[in-house]
Formats: structure tokens, sequence, C-alpha cells
């Protein structure tokens, strides 16, 4: 999940978005980020196209109900794929405006409805359930799953975090801060971890809350996404131009050497991978510092949630689909049918999970 400051317009903005696929090949850029991990798929794997390869345009996926003919998506048409089979479900309700999505401990994916108010959860055959969050202010944000076998998820117009069983039972934690609790992850120690704007809060699994400060408190902070690094601490991207790393004691350590980033993940080369949001490139961070980055070929598509997929290639968001990159950077990007592709996972079934402004895609990688 990534923080999009423009979701409160997203909708006026969708209906403007065509859908495409580009491929190029990216030389590679510096050491850090460029050595491929051993079983890593090579660039010559890639749709059968070598890493430089041409490419070219055209169109992939599914329609909303499985096979068939194309579809009409923010005025432009959307064609399938038979070699990336995609299919939509749409969410209930006039608008959900999806916004995260993860595995639960069930092997359903569960995500957050941040219009909608609910908690969704999606087999992987699509049956969706909806759960009600019964707050005043709730906008569920961030969710993920927790050691306890619950999922976990932020509220930050509640300033809450929430837990939410299998069954579908709701329990709220108030979060002492002044500011609201964005993205969450399980830690390594068996407490959530969440970011704040300028903070970043443990809470347990019995619901006691601690925050840490980010920075100096004089320079700008806007802290996004939080994961698990490779090395057993807490790395989070700060849109004010930095990645951080923080221990389970709560010491913290930034690296000012990425600009704007927003969604963050870790792959199997042990790097930290992350979107640019404004800067429409992908970067790529060893854990001592040293940034890689790779610019996405198409231009001003805002690149949002980042995953790692059970090929072994990142996926992430982007305003018109999604887009792929490999260890050593050569980028695809692929339409969807949906609109306002916010959040992806890879689900239990192999396949990429999209939350979209009004539905789930399917996407067979």
């Amino acid at each position: 999940m990534f923080r999009d400051r423009r979701w409160t317009i997203v909708t006026s903005h969708a209906e403007r978005l065509g859908w495409f696929l580009v491929m190029i090949s990216l030389s590679e850029m510096g050491s850090a980020c460029t050595t491929r991990p051993a079983g890593a798929p090579s660039d010559a794997s890639l749709d059968g196209n070598p890493g430089g390869g041409s490419g070219g345009l055209r169109s992939t996926g599914g329609n909303g109900g499985g096979a068939g003919g194309a579809v009409s998506t923010g005025g432009t048409t959307w064609v399938p794929d038979p070699d990336h089979p995609t299919v939509e479900f749409p969410i209930p309700g006039t608008l959900a405006a999806a916004h995260d999505i993860t595995v639960g401990p069930d092997g359903n994916l569960w995500f957050t409805e941040n219009v909608g108010h609910k908690i969704g959860r999606i087999t992987t055959d699509g049956a969706i359930s909806e759960f009600d969050i019964l707050t005043t202010f709730r906008a569920p944000e961030s969710i993920t799953q927790g050691t306890d076998g619950h999922l976990w998820f932020t509220e930050p117009l509640d300033g809450k975090i929430g837990r939410i069983s299998t069954d579908g039972s709701i329990t709220q934690f108030p979060v002492p801060s002044p500011y609201s609790p964005i993205s969450i992850v399980s830690g390594p120690d068996g407490a959530l971890w969440f970011t704040e704007m300028t903070k970043i809060g443990r809470i347990t699994t019995d619901g006691a809350v601690r925050t840490y400060d980010i920075g100096s408190g004089t320079s700008a902070r806007d802290l996004a996404e939080i994961v698990v690094g490779p090395d057993g601490n807490l790395w989070f991207a700060d849109a004010a131009n930095v990645v951080g790393r923080l221990s389970t004691d709560g010491q913290v350590t930034e690296f000012p050497n990425a600009r704007g980033p927003s969604g963050i993940t870790v792959g199997s080369d042990n790097n930290l991978w992350f979107t640019e949001y404004d800067r429409n490139k992908i970067g790529c961070m060893n854990v001592t510092g040293t940034v890689t980055e790779f610019d996405i070929p198409s231009p001003g598509l805002h690149p949002g949630d980042i995953a790692l997929g059970t090929d072994g290639y990142f996926w992430f968001t982007e305003d018109r689909g999604i887009g792929r990159i490999s260890p050593s950077g050569a980028i695809t990007e692929f339409g969807l049918p949906c609109l306002a592709p916010h959040a992806i996972t890879a689900g239990p079934d192999g396949n990429l999970w999209i939350a979209c402004l009004k539905s789930i895609v399917r996407f067979t990688p």
C-alpha cells in the first residue's frame, strides 16, 4: 500500500485514464542492485523477449466476467490477452475505493475500502464478503496479516488501529498521537508497526502502543509505507526524499538518497525496492544506502505500490495499469480493465491481486 494524496479526486482523474502496454529493455545502472540473485528469472524470460529486444505497444488482460470481448475503460479500449488472463471482480456498492490488499491467514485476500468504510474479503475464485466498520470516521487504508491470526488495519481519520478476525469481528485501538496511522506491517518481534506522518508506532497484539519520533523534528516528514527488511529491521519510505531504517529498539538511520519514495518492498536479492511517485522511477537500495534508479518508459504514470511476485519479478501499480521490473531493471507495463489501480500483492494462487477504485482484479503473470 502506498499513500496517494490524490485519492480524494481519483474518480475524476480515473475517467481520463487509458490502458496500454509497453516493453522496454533498460541498461544496467550502477552495481548495487543489478546483480541477479541465484534462481531469479533472467531478462530473456520476459515474454520470450530478451532484455535488449524491441517490445512495442500492445494491450493485455481479460474482462470482468472471464473470457470475452473488449472492455471500454476511461474512453479507450482494453483488449484481452491470453498470455496474461485477467479477471475483474466488481465490489458491491457504488464506490468502494479499495485502497490496500493482502493475503490473510485463511488463504483469502483481504482489502480495505477507503470510501466504502469496510474491510473486504475475496476468495481466489472471486467471491466477495464485506464487513462494516461501525465508527464515525473510518476510511481504512493499509492492511496486513498479524502473527496472532488476525488482520490489522489503519484508520487515519479515526486515529485508530483496527483488528479483524477471519469471521469478521472487529476491535479498534486508539493511537495516542496527533497524527494518523497510515501504513502497517507485522514486525519481526510479533508486534505491528505503523507509520504516521512524522512518527513510527508499535502496537502489540494486546493493543499496547508506543511511538518513535523520526528525524530531528525541524525537517519536513511525510512517511508512507513500511516493511520488514532483510536485516530484521523496519524500513520505511519517507516522501521527503528519505528511505529510513528503524531497529526494534528504536534506533533510526536515514538514507537521503531516494527522491520521493512511496511504496517499498524487499526483494529476493536482499535489497529494498521502492517507487518514486512524482519522478516516474523505480528505485533499488541496498542496506548500506546505495541507490540505483530505473526510468519507467511511459511518462507521468505515478508508480505507487510495489510487491514481489511469485515469479521473482517486482510488480507495481501505475495510473494506467501495472508494471513489472526484473532484478536487472527491464520494465514491462500492462493495462488493466479497472479504474485507478492502487495496491498490489502476490496471492496464494500465484496470481497478482490488484485493488482498484471499484473492483479487485486478478492478473496471471
